[in-house]
């Protein structure tokens, strides 16, 4: 998806989906990734996976998202990332905020 900005340029809104694995449910990890996303103005979504791993979808600006990257790898101070599988792709659906999914 392509957007212009206010001088008239044109970026491209990007999308990534993540697995992440480790402790990541039921010590605020979808609080915390939620929280930067808004910061970021990402859009998307953050859900706990049965498998006790954590997808996330977020589409914003690369460099937005790059900086979201290395949140989602950290965590809040009770998790434990061990891994976070990251998907690049192409926008098919537009989302208008970002959500913790339950």
């Amino acid at each position: 998806m392509e957007y212009e900005t206010s001088n008239g340029a044109h970026m491209e809104i990007e999308e990534i989906r993540c697995v992440v694995r480790g402790k990541v449910q039921g010590v605020f990890y979808r609080d915390f990734v939620a929280k930067h996303a808004r910061h970021l103005a990402l859009t998307g979504y953050v859900r706990n996976a049965p498998n006790f791993t954590v997808e996330v979808v977020a589409q914003g600006y690369r460099d937005s998202l790059e900086k979201f990257l290395t949140h989602i790898r950290k965590g809040p101070f009770l998790a434990r990332v061990s891994d976070v599988d990251v998907e690049w792709r192409e926008p098919t659906e537009q989302y208008e905020s970002f959500n913790v999914v339950f």
